[in-house]
């Protein structure tokens, strides 16, 4: 008796192809399941870092920062000023910003610079702008505006975060609406 091998189509091919890679799988998969171990407490404990290796440190929340933010601004628009509002967090990265209704465009980069200047030295930026007599080439580093207008938020001491307002006529404006925002962390808004 002979057979004739019957040639596959198309589609039974791939059916066909399909159905060995599945099977090859499922013994692969099977093979490795079996032989993973759960992670034992030793091992966890070894992996884990030395207390002196690592730190902890305090950051502002998001509400805190928005409502920080929102206290500077009503606190400019109570006096008819058209600013923008910026808080970074202890990394100089920004977490929030509010632009008034009428902010020159040069304010928002502006704020943020400042923020970010009064959290990375702890000290308002007016403090921080009567140093460059004595240091000039503090103002060439990237991302600082040595002007007045920027708050740190600290707590035990260490900045935990910055306020920047900018677009009022002077820093000294921007600067009290900045620490009218320091003001509602401390009061808890």
């Amino acid at each position: 008796m002979t057979h004739k091998a019957r040639k596959l189509s198309t589609r039974g091919k791939v059916l066909t192809a399909t159905a060995a890679l599945a099977v090859a799988g499922a013994g692969t998969l099977g093979a490795f399941s079996a032989s993973a171990q759960p992670a034992t407490a030793a091992a966890t404990a070894a992996a884990a870092p030395k207390a002196k290796s690592t730190t902890t440190s305090t950051h502002l929340t998001i509400d805190a920062a928005i409502d920080a933010a929102r206290a500077a601004l009503d606190a400019a628009e109570k006096e008819n000023q058209r600013v923008t509002v910026a808080v970074v967090d202890r990394n100089g990265n920004t977490v929030v910003t509010l632009r008034g209704d009428g902010a020159g465009p040069q304010s928002y980069d502006s704020a943020i610079k400042k923020a970010y200047t009064a959290v990375s030295w702890n000290a308002p930026t007016s403090e921080l702008a009567k140093r460059l007599e004595q240091a000039p080439n503090l103002k060439d580093i990237s991302g600082t505006l040595f002007l007045a207008g920027g708050t740190p938020v600290a707590a035990a001491g260490s900045p935990i975060a910055g306020i920047g307002v900018a677009g009022a006529p002077s820093g000294d404006l921007d600067e009290k609406f900045a620490r009218a925002g320091v003001a509602a962390i401390s009061q808890g808004r």
